[in-house]
């Protein structure tokens, strides 16, 4: 029998939260909301808005409190870089204060709380659970979404067997194999973890980042050729091949939309410029989070562009699962779970990273409309089925119950054994 979830109280710390645009701030967002409808309180806490970085004035109060779909939400101060592409100590500043900031929260705050979710990337947030870890006093949940630290190697930001990395690996072990329970978003970043860190396997849970089907629901309005990308525009991301595809088309009304910001948006700028894709590549930075449902619903094709890397083979992209909700035929790169969801759902096409692969797709899907309408019909019934938000919420919300069911019965074992301690010594 699982736990009673009235009044239980899950405190989740994130360092993305609306209006931060990200994949993972909407995620956590949507299972917050969800966990709320299961019959949890729910509390976020998160640093002020800072990301895509250099698109927020910083604020300077301790905390901010609001209410946002039935989620207490505390945004609690923390350094909020300000530049395009902030350097490493404004970055680290950025990634360890906050956890610091939730843990003294936490701490105050801890018997007001009865489990604790810290949600990566960055890594850094298990800062805020560990010591709850290392003590036994609240049930623990480690939501991971990213091999961090591979990602970071592979894409130059720290040196492989380097003094970086080596700390890094040992304080991810230790936050791994200390908390209640691991969540992933795919099978391959469990074994990944689990491979790595020797991992007891049966604490480690998949839980996909899904797509709120009824927010992301296609209308029936006409679409333009437009090939859009939503989220970060980031080093991951292999946008630079899909703006070059772009000249390659030989379709006089296809263009590209790009929305979002990040830290190679300059890059991109320059590469449409030298293409001479001006009015052809739009950049329209960030937008708030409730637009994005408009802007697929008048779009004709998705893009989720990752690099052809081994340090991303895990890799979903929440955009992935948002296009196909709305219908969107896919064109996909990378390797790994982004190749298996394109085949598993016939949502769309997986080409290599390389520009002529990427026009081709794109062509293909330009001209031929009935195609569009077949992947896009598979790719929505595939996210109803198995990717639906609200079903990814009940299946964390039964693990949120069993970690706490758990905690209960060890508790009173625990005083059970000491008062039978207590009866031998007398």
């Amino acid at each position: 029998m699982g736990t009673d979830t009235n009044g239980s109280t899950v405190a989740i710390v994130s360092q993305h939260f609306p209006p931060d645009s990200s994949g993972n701030a909407s995620r956590v967002h949507d299972t917050a909301k969800h966990l709320t409808s299961e019959g949890w309180d729910v509390t976020v806490l998160a640093p002020p808005p800072a990301f895509p970085h250099g698109q927020f004035d910083r604020r300077w109060e301790r905390r901010r409190t609001r209410d946002e779909d039935g989620v207490t939400v505390h945004n609690l101060w923390a350094w909020q870089p300000t530049a395009e592409d902030p350097g490493f100590v404004s970055r680290m500043a950025y990634y360890l204060l906050f956890p610091v900031h939730a843990l003294l929260w936490l701490l105050v705050h801890h018997r007001e709380v009865d489990v604790v979710i810290t949600s990566s990337p960055p890594i850094f947030t298990g800062i805020a659970g560990l010591p709850f870890g290392l003590l036994g006093t609240t049930p623990w949940i480690v939501d991971v979404r990213d091999l961090w630290i591979d990602a970071s190697i592979g894409l130059g930001f720290i040196a492989e067997g380097g003094i970086a990395e080596r700390i890094s690996r040992l304080y991810e072990r230790r936050v791994l194999s200390t908390a209640d329970r691991i969540t992933v978003t795919t099978s391959v970043l469990g074994d990944r973890l689990a491979d790595r860190y020797r991992l007891d396997r049966e604490k480690i849970v998949h839980l996909p980042n899904g797509v709120d089907t009824d927010e992301f629901e296609p209308s029936e309005s006409t679409s333009n050729p437009t090939i859009v990308y939503t989220g970060n525009v980031g080093h991951a991301q292999d946008l630079a091949s899909c703006i070059r595809a772009i000249s390659r088309l030989d379709h006089p009304a296809a263009s590209l939309k790009i929305v979002g910001d990040g830290d190679i948006k300059g890059d991109l700028e320059g590469i449409a410029r030298e293409e001479e894709l001006n009015g052809v590549v739009e950049f329209t930075g960030l937008v708030p989070r409730e637009e994005i449902p408009a802007i697929l619903d008048e779009a004709m094709i998705g893009i989720a562009p990752l690099k052809s890397d081994e340090s991303l083979e895990y890799a979903v992209p929440t955009k992935a699962y948002e296009y196909m909700a709305y219908e969107l035929p896919v064109v996909a790169t990378g390797i790994g779970e982004i190749e298996s969801l394109i085949e598993a759902s016939g949502g769309g096409f997986h080409v290599e990273n390389d520009p002529d692969a990427i026009a081709e797709a794109f062509q293909s899907l330009l001209e031929n409309e009935e195609t569009r309408a077949e992947l896009g019909a598979n790719g929505r019934e595939h996210m109803i089925e198995r990717y639906d938000r609200g079903v990814v919420a009940r299946h964390l919300s039964s693990t949120l119950e069993d970690v706490i069911e758990h905690a209960d019965r060890s508790v009173v074992t625990t005083r059970l054994s000491n008062r039978l301690d207590e009866v031998r010594e007398t």
